[in-house]
């Protein structure tokens, strides 16, 4: 059987960094996606590129080259690009952080209103989407100041993952930091990334979150980033990182 040419719209889409591959299908869904002028009906029409294509009238450009981002998130802002609530985004303070010809990037994951520490941004969907998948191990490393009583012994029986509610949560790897009293750091590893996962986690140990940081995504750390500034991942770096995700995958 040959090989077939070209991949789908909603796939072209996500790389080119119109929208997350799904957000594309949303879009092809409502109507706003456009091949000459004629409606793009379905998410897996096949092409092999996206000449002609339009999405709210406007033309879509062929891919850019993948960049990727490190931010240092400040607590106090939303991953989002709106909030009916009216609280700020992190667009509102990348205007500031980004180079002026980053383009539209695209948060890989997203981290709470009160979480802080590194987020990484991307201009590529199709990036986007394979760092976000538990299927392809990328580490997300956490510190949480917690407030309660706990043992060692308790974090270390997270290895074997845990349920919580009836949401089971995998393999996490937790380690208490050297403190006194019972205000204590917690580091924790983990490779799914399940909504409010570390706080739902402590808080299951009777533990109080009060501060909680991402310092590692991948191989990238939040180091000494300061707080609302971005900086870009070197090209060499990022191509060996993406080889090494596209192993991962199969």
């Amino acid at each position: 059987m040959p090989a077939r040419e070209g991949d789908r719209i909603a796939k072209l889409l996500a790389r080119a960094g119109v929208a997350s591959r799904r957000e594309a299908e949303r879009m092809i869904a409502e109507g706003r996606v456009k091949l000459n002028d004629e409606l793009v009906e379905t998410p897996s029409t096949v092409l092999t590129s996206l000449a002609g294509v339009t999405v709210d009238g406007n033309p879509v450009k062929e891919a850019d080259a993948t960049r990727l981002f490190a931010f240092h998130k400040p607590a106090g802002l939303i991953t989002a690009e709106r909030d009916p609530a009216g609280r700020p985004t992190i667009y509102a303070a990348l205007r500031n952080a980004l180079p002026k010809d980053a383009g539209r990037v695209m948060p890989v994951g997203r981290l709470d209103f009160n979480t802080e520490g590194l987020l990484l941004l991307t201009n590529d969907g199709e990036f986007k989407r394979a760092l976000e998948l538990p299927s392809t191990g990328v580490p997300r490393t956490y510190r949480a100041r917690a407030f309660g009583d706990i043992t060692q012994e308790q974090l270390e029986s997270l290895i074997e993952g845990v349920e919580i509610d009836g949401v089971r949560y995998g393999k996490i790897d937790a380690n208490m930091e050297r403190g006194a009293g019972r205000n204590r750091w917690i580091e924790m590893t983990l490779t799914e990334g399940k909504n409010r996962e570390v706080r739902r986690v402590l808080e299951h140990f009777g533990l109080k979150v009060s501060r909680l940081i991402r310092i590692g995504y991948g191989p990238f750390a939040l180091d000494e980033l300061p707080k609302g500034a971005a900086v870009e991942i070197d090209a060499k770096v990022l191509d060996r990182f993406r080889r090494e995700i596209d192993r991962a995958k199969g």
